[in-house]
């Protein structure tokens, strides 16, 4: 063993250190240590759990204010303002015109943009696999504020350009900007985790997007910008989360394992591990690393069709499929688009129903933090099958209630209470849960493919299912939930029989299991190591 001048870690005397084995890194490190790394026993950095909870919740927050507190928001503001903004396409038509629009086009237009959002969300995963890859998490997340910019622009000087267009060109860049946030933030922290908080680091993207939601809602108060003549103000509001992770996020680390496996940047790697746990000692970490390193050295990172394609992927790409369509198509944005209408019914006044509608959003977002303090407890597998049995109890439970609204008085009610039992199992399991798992079930160099795949399936799904569900309300009636029920009873069979536990496991432990998983035939047991076999005489 020697050591280099111009490095900051002993290299191997064969000069190979992407092959370095554990013990090697463990030696070097002692020795980095003995050489002057660590001179005393107190920890540089102050207290270790401190130091790691400190930079841990920062990078969290500088991450989810901008990724998916983003999606929430905007997905939310959008409802406060809907005659104001139609007003204005009519308005602006006349006075290009000198006619009214009609007003089944003022609703077209409309429609466009409410929908474009979701499109926007497709080409913004489509991007996150490639800018995670060339540029990393941490500066994809910076340059996803470009779209952020560009829309608020758009949509605050709109009114004074006389021009709906900019509206509906800026839903389209925040759907971008929501599409690649939502699947690079959920590998950034996943990345930058250690095992033990992995889980509940990489729920806090559920918690900003509840969290987001309800911003989205309280801000959208008539007493606030929910004014008729602060739409533009309003839609706008997106710059600020914005402003703020562009001011914090370039402060905090890079992903460790993007900068060691990807990269191959030891130094970087160790300088990020050492500020996200607050000690000098990540010995054992690195270590861990570097054998994943090892695994996935000489491959290049996938492309999405490739996941198809490789067998030892097989359960990997079925769970991100079944799973990903099960939690767009459990009926939970249809909850809140009948929600109003329920509360209506039960006898709210209608100035207050705003209100009440803010509850729901507010169950979703106190299920999310639950969900972030339960799931290394108990387990992505309890939450899940948990989340979906409880949907389907209060689902059948709603429809019975709708069917029978009008024959008891006390039915409404039930049906109102109905909907916020199935806001938090929703927000409990399935919401948080699924958006992890195709950073816990791929390796590194399949996971931006796979965030690729299953961001693109979630943003397609949720751009069919706002199309189609005024269709299968009008047609179903009162039995609009029973598809959506059948999809929650799917989901939590799937989870109970076929996906694995990865709670407190690293991620070349899951690998290995679902490596098994997938080539069960070669865990029978231990292969013959007797002498060869004659096939001439092996009968």
């Amino acid at each position: 063993m020697v050591t280099s001048d111009h490095s900051p870690l002993p290299v191997c005397r064969d000069g190979s250190q992407a092959r370095r084995t554990k013990e090697c890194v463990l030696f070097s490190l002692k020795a980095t240590e003995r050489a002057g790394w660590r001179k005393n026993t107190t920890c540089p950095f102050g207290s270790r759990s401190q130091i790691q909870g400190r930079v841990l919740l920062l990078t969290t927050c500088a991450a989810g204010i901008g990724g998916t507190f983003q999606f929430g928001y905007n997905l939310s503001i959008i409802n406060a303002p809907t005659l104001p903004i139609q007003e204005f396409i009519n308005e602006t038509w006349w006075l290009r015109t000198g006619q009214p629009l009609p007003d089944h086009l003022v609703l077209f237009v409309w429609s466009l943009i409410v929908s474009l959002y979701p499109l926007g969300g497709l080409f913004g995963a489509l991007l996150a696999g490639p800018l995670a890859v060339l540029l990393g998490r941490k500066k994809s997340l910076l340059v996803n504020n470009v779209f952020v910019v560009a829309a608020a622009t758009l949509f605050g000087f709109s009114r004074r350009a006389g021009s709906f267009e900019m509206i509906v060109l800026g839903r389209l860049l925040m759907g971008v900007s929501a599409g690649l946030s939502m699947n690079v933030q959920p590998m950034y922290l996943g990345e930058s985790a250690p095992k033990e908080l992995r889980g509940a680091v990489a729920m806090t993207p559920a918690i900003f997007t509840a969290l987001g939601i309800v911003i989205g809602q309280v801000v959208g108060l008539r007493e606030l910008l929910g004014d008729p003549g602060t739409w533009p103000l309003l839609l706008a509001s997106c710059l600020v989360p914005g402003l703020l992770q562009l001011a914090f996020l370039p402060l905090l680390p890079e992903s460790p394992r993007y900068l060691l496996i990807d990269r191959g940047d030891t130094q970087a790697c160790l300088a990020a591990l050492q500020r996200l746990r607050g000690t000098a000692d990540v010995a054992g970490e690195l270590a861990e690393l570097e054998e994943e390193r090892v695994a996935c050295q000489g491959q290049r990172a996938r492309r999405p069709w490739e996941l198809f394609q490789d067998r030892s992927l097989r359960r990997q790409v079925t769970s991100l499929m079944v799973l990903g369509s099960a939690v767009e198509l459990c009926g939970n944005d249809s909850v809140y688009a009948y929600a109003s209408s329920v509360f209506r019914a039960a006898g709210i006044p209608e100035g207050k129903v705003q209100y009440a509608v803010l509850g729901t959003g507010s169950c979703e977002l106190l299920a999310a933090c639950l969900s972030c303090v339960l799931i290394e407890r108990s387990g992505r597998r309890v939450l899940l099958i948990g989340g979906y049995c409880l949907m389907t109890c209060w689902g059948s439970i709603f429809t019975v209630a709708l069917c029978l609204q009008s024959s008891f008085p006390w039915m409404p009610y039930l049906a109102m209470s109905c909907i916020f039992a199935f806001v938090l199992s929703f927000g409990i399991g399935p919401a948080g849960v699924t958006g992890i798992l195709a950073m816990e079930l791929f390796d590194q160099k399949a996971r931006p493919a796979a965030c690729m795949v299953g961001g693109a399936l979630v943003w397609t799904l949720l751009f069919l299912v706002g199309l189609g569900f005024p269709f299968i309300k009008e047609g179903l009636s009162h039995f609009l939930y029973m598809p959506f029920l059948a999809f929650c009873v799917c989901g939590a069979i799937y989870t109970g029989f076929f996906l694995p536990e990865t709670k407190g496991k690293t991620f070349l432990e899951i690998s290995k299991e679902l490596h098994r998983l997938n080539f069960p035939q070669q865990s029978q047991g231990p292969k013959w190591t007797g002498p060869e076999v004659i096939l001439s005489t092996e009968l």
